[in-house]
């Protein structure tokens, strides 16, 4: 059996090579690969966060997280590793914006290499700003050499073409549209879907794949006066008066999702 871990990375070298050589001129320097299950991230880049003991050589990372490998297509998550080999090229080349911003130079960057940067995940979107993320441009850069590293024999000799072998078996929920990426230049890309590859994976029994069915992970519900329309919110089953004196202790109503507003 193959050593997972080799494996994993590996493929992840091959594809920042093939992308660096094909999209950067090969002018990116090769970064510490980590996978992290940051919560509703698909990856992030971080600036010298490595040093060498023996050396004192400091390395960027670029961290690639698990939960949704399964839920997303192959090019669609290489297409967060060419998204994050953008915030290195600019970091080392180029001036990125101030904090949390994602500048022009960075969205004519991501342009250049094929991936259309945007704030809603979709066409139209702004192209600049402190929350951003992309969609794939067809027939762009990225997807002409995404394809061609895709249709390579990996390893060689073994008859199959290169893929990302290892899958968290227990996935994330799959990204839906207007996701964001985060300032920091982590990534929750919302793309254009193609579920082929993960409907596959579930009926092969090879992962159980979240529900699609909204979660209310904080048992809250609302709950409101009939009379003055004020909100509040607690557990399930909870008796609860209204104190405004005007009410004289009338009952609210259950049923008030905590996503509205509640009143100033």
């Amino acid at each position: 059996m193959a050593n997972p871990t080799d494996e994993a990375y590996t493929e992840f070298r091959l594809a920042f090579d093939h992308f660096n050589n094909y999209l950067f001129q090969g002018k990116l320097e090769v970064p510490m690969f980590t996978f992290q299950r940051e919560k509703k991230t698909l990856g992030f880049h971080s600036k010298k966060s490595f040093v060498s003991r023996a050396t004192g050589h400091m390395v960027d990372e670029i961290a690639m997280n698990p939960a949704y490998f399964a839920v997303r297509t192959v090019k669609q998550t290489l297409s967060t590793l060419a998204h994050e080999m953008v915030h290195q090229w600019q970091d080392v080349f180029g001036h990125p914006g101030r904090g949390r911003y994602h500048n022009k130079e960075w969205a004519f960057k991501m342009r250049e290499i094929g991936l259309e940067p945007t704030d809603t995940g979709e066409p139209g979107g702004k192209d600049v700003g402190d929350k951003m993320t992309h969609y794939i441009i067809p027939s762009g850069k990225f997807e002409v050499a995404c394809d061609e590293l895709m249709h390579r024999e990996f390893p060689q000799g073994s008859g199959r073409p290169f893929q990302i072998s290892w899958l968290d078996r227990y996935p994330a929920e799959r990204p839906q549209p207007r996701a964001k990426t985060g300032g920091d230049g982590s990534v929750l890309v919302a793309e254009d879907h193609d579920d082929d590859d993960a409907d596959m994976i579930e009926a092969m029994g090879m992962v159980e794949m979240p529900s699609e069915e909204p979660v209310n992970k904080s048992n809250r519900i609302g709950f409101t006066c009939t009379i003055c329309k004020q909100n509040a919110w607690g557990k399930p089953g909870l008796v609860v008066l209204c104190g405004m004196p005007e009410c004289k202790g009338q009952p609210l109503v259950p049923g008030i999702s905590r996503k509205q507003k509640k009143p100033e």
